[in-house]
């Protein structure tokens, strides 16, 4: 379930960045920043799902997500290919994202 949560969260903070970088840097509307704001809200909200004992190690786990989807995003809807350091980047930053999540405590 926490796999799934982060896959939203992720869509949701791209979103909301998204509608800010399309508002400052290609000029777009400024009504833009009403729903990236709300995506932003979705996200934080989605965040404090996580089952963790900590928030710090939600958010760290979070970020190999993160990168992965962002990624996801530049080949859809920017239209651009992920290039294979882009992929094997993401890799190790999901490998490192799943040591946090589920690596052995004492």
């Amino acid at each position: 379930m926490a796999f799934l949560i982060y896959i939203g969260a992720a869509a949701a903070e791209i979103a909301g960045c998204s509608a800010f970088w399309a508002w400052l840097r290609l000029d777009r509307s400024a009504l833009l920043v009403l729903p990236g704001l709300a995506s932003l809200c979705l996200f934080a909200w989605l965040l404090t799902l996580i089952d963790a004992t900590n928030a710090g190690r939600a958010y760290a786990a979070y970020g190999g997500i993160y990168i992965a989807s962002s990624l996801l995003w530049l080949w859809l809807v920017e239209g651009a290919r992920p290039d294979r350091w882009d992929v094997a980047g993401a890799a190790i930053c999901l490998c490192g994202a799943a040591l946090i999540l589920w690596g052995p405590r004492s």
